[in-house]
């Protein structure tokens, strides 16, 4: 409130004119001769029958009139303004409305480059807050006609609510919208905005973007619209700047603790610096059991990305945290639970290094591939498949690069090990054609494997969509030969990729509670350059993010999604733990919703934090993390179209002004009755007298 708008409203100190001028007012009293009077004694006169007031309807009105008189000053000074759609000649409008749900967006609305910590520290509405009120100014200006739809750009990107003509639809998934620990994902709620208007009757089709337009990718190209359907994004106010350090991972093994901090560059520093990493100047990282500190190290003040370790005393509790001391523009990615047995996904390799090799040297193709996708897996080259279980429960996945065969005892305990979660890759090729007797791959693959030369080329990439864009690559394969699979191999699977003939190029089984994923080509750059193209890096991706789906490591990433094949009783609690000793059992729980897609059960946490899961009676404990890359607060740039005047704006509400001015003559006109009838009922007193 300006001091104008303030001292127009101080007009209503008035109110107290007319309460005095009602209080001091004397009336003569008129003289009239009574001679019995003459034998009463005189009474002193006192001040009380002007301390009345005489005429309330009098009064009531004067003040009235003051109070409105002091709200028409202050009405045109007041401006309450909101975010509106422009319309083009009046015509219907399809929108799409693209709220950023994701960490980065639990950081104060600040212009970049202003003061996030001290705005953290006042109490400020968060960005979140701010672009849901603007999602619901927009949806309160639709009119009967337009089209809206929702869509929530957390990582991975989802359709809160498809277009639809229901305005009061949009209202309700508005309500139902929360902010999360997700990544940020702009492309993708972008690509799935542009679906959404896409064949809707309304010319005039809009995406608005409310976001602070943190994706983790400054340098990617900027948001802009396209000839059929414009972009916007109107709010600068919430636009990503000043600084942050976060936990993305915390692990205990033993008696020392691993904790990995990141903390931003300012935005607008170039990658690679450290100039931007003043967030963890004079901060520290402690682990704590409740508020006892067991362990305290001090950040380097231009820290950006560091793994710290910690000794910690013994006989703590299981369970621990980790926190960073002072603040920064983002409070929740400041603690994180501790636990044991945390660390790398583990991937156990069987390849043979004398096969599978390239020309230029090194570690297989296996090893580059998963080093350069930097899955947080960490590769275990084995020299054959365990025979016991035992052996392969530390692991969450496999890979086997075609292996002669499995003996009995092999089969039974690799079985085993997938039907309780596991998740297998192998590849077939000519050594798996030539198992010796006694030695197959049933159940794992069912049938008899056989090699032969290849009848066509490349495989089909509109068969292939499991392997993303990157299928188109392998269009053009020639290998020397490939394996054929009996029918019985494919009954009760889903063949992800086939060659260009029809026949099966990579499979995937269900198998109990895990998978097992078999090729039709061994990873031997002497049989073909599968392993050294791109859809080879796409195929160890979804293999990882199986392995991991499906439990293999107590880790996730919020947003990321828990898949629990062949469980029946399936029950997701997030537990609000604050490290104290033995109160993880007695914390507050809130259950997530289980999900069932394709048969599956599934639950996608949406919070960092920690984690129970009971999987039909068995209980375990399980943490999901921030992505590392929101905590990234460096913008993401925007073309200049997208932030053009004639796509909308701030527009000011209604004036109430001649509304006021009209009460407070409806006041004055009353004054002036109430006067004349007083002043007439005065001389008809004093004669009735």
């Amino acid at each position: 409130m300006s001091f104008v708008t303030l001292g127009a409203l101080l007009v209503a100190l008035l109110v107290g004119a007319p309460v005095a001028a009602h209080l001091l007012r004397r009336r003569r009293a008129e003289e009239r001769p009574f001679p019995p009077a003459r034998l009463v004694p005189p009474t002193p006169p006192t001040a009380r029958r002007r301390s009345l007031l005489e005429d309330r309807a009098l009064f009531s009105t004067r003040a009235l009139s003051v109070l409105a008189l002091a709200v028409l000053g202050a009405t045109p000074l007041l401006r309450c303004s909101h975010l509106a759609l422009s319309r083009k000649a009046g015509a219907s409008v399809a929108l799409a409305i693209v709220v950023d749900d994701s960490l980065s967006m639990r950081a104060p609305a600040a212009r970049a480059g202003g003061d996030a910590r001290a705005a953290q520290e006042s109490g400020a509405r968060s960005r979140f807050d701010r672009a849901l009120e603007a999602a619901r100014e927009l949806a309160g200006g639709l009119a009967p006609g337009d089209a809206a739809a929702l869509v929530l750009a957390g990582a991975p990107a989802r359709v809160a609510l498809a277009s639809t003509t229901n305005l009061a639809a949009v209202s309700e998934a508005l309500a139902a919208v929360a902010p999360s620990d997700r990544a940020t994902d702009l492309d993708g709620a972008l690509d799935l905005a542009r679906d959404l208007l896409r064949g809707l009757p309304q010319g005039d089709k809009r995406i608005v973007l409310l976001s602070d337009l943190a994706d983790g990718a400054p340098g990617a190209p900027p948001i802009a619209g396209s000839p059929d359907i414009a972009t916007w994004v109107p709010l600068e106010e919430i636009e990503a700047g000043g600084e942050d350090c976060g936990i993305v991972r915390a692990d205990r093994s033993g008696q020392r603790a691993r904790v990995r901090v990141v903390c931003t560059a300012a935005a607008g520093a170039a990658a690679g610096t450290t100039a931007g990493a003043t967030a963890a100047a004079g901060r520290s990282l402690e682990v704590r059991a409740g508020d006892e500190v067991l362990g305290k190290v001090a950040l380097d003040p231009g820290l950006r990305a560091e793994e710290l370790s910690l000794d910690l005393p013994a006989e703590t509790p299981e369970i621990l945290t980790a926190a960073l001391t002072g603040g920064d523009a983002i409070a929740a990615d400041d603690r994180a639970p501790l636990l044991s047995a945390g660390g790398p996904l583990s991937i156990a390799a069987v390849v043979d290094p004398a096969i599978t090799h390239v020309e230029t040297g090194g570690p297989p193709p296996l090893e580059q591939a998963l080093s350069a996708l930097d899955l947080d897996a960490q590769v275990r080259p084995l020299p054959s498949v365990p025979e016991h279980e035992g052996e392969l429960a530390a692991h969450a996945g496999l890979i086997v690069d075609d292996a002669p065969g499995f003996t009995p005892e092999v089969r039974r305990s690799l079985a085993a090990w997938v039907e309780r979660g596991g998740v297998a890759l192998l590849t077939l090729g000519p050594r798996a054609a030539a198992a010796p007797l006694g030695a197959g791959f049933e159940p794992l693959v069912p049938g008899v494997v056989r090699w032969s030369a290849s009848p066509v080329r490349g495989v089909d990439p509109a068969t292939a969509g499991w392997l993303g864009p990157s299928a188109a690559g392998l269009a053009d394969v020639a290998p020397r030969g490939r394996a054929t699979l009996d029918a019985a191999a494919s009954e009760g699977a889903e063949v992800l990729a086939r060659w260009k003939d029809g026949a099966p190029f990579l499979v995937r089984r269900p198998l109990g509670r895990g998978v097992v994923l078999f090729m039709t080509l061994p990873f031997s750059t002497e049989e073909s350059d599968v392993a050294l193209r791109p859809a080879f890096l796409s195929l160890l991706d979804g293999f990882v993010g199986a392995a991991r789906a499906r439990g293999g490591a107590r880790r996730l990433a919020a947003g990321d999604t828990w898949t629990f094949d062949g469980y029946h009783d399936v029950k997701v609690e997030r537990v609000r733990y604050d490290g104290g000793p033995g109160s993880a059992s007695s914390a507050p729980r809130e259950a997530l919703p289980v999900a069932e897609v394709d048969r599956r059960l599934r639950v996608s946490p949406p919070l960092a934090g920690l984690y129970e899961l009971t999987l039909d009676g068995e209980r375990s404990t399980r943490v999901v993390s921030v992505p590392e890359r929101e905590i990234d607060l460096r913008p993401r740039r925007v073309a200049q179209g997208a932030r053009a005047a004639e796509l909308g704006g701030m527009s000011a509400s209604i004036d109430a002004s001649p509304y006021v001015a009209l009460v407070l003559l409806v006041l004055l006109a009353a004054e002036l009755l109430l006067r004349v009838l007083g002043a007439r009922r005065a001389p008809a007193e004093g004669l009735g007298g």
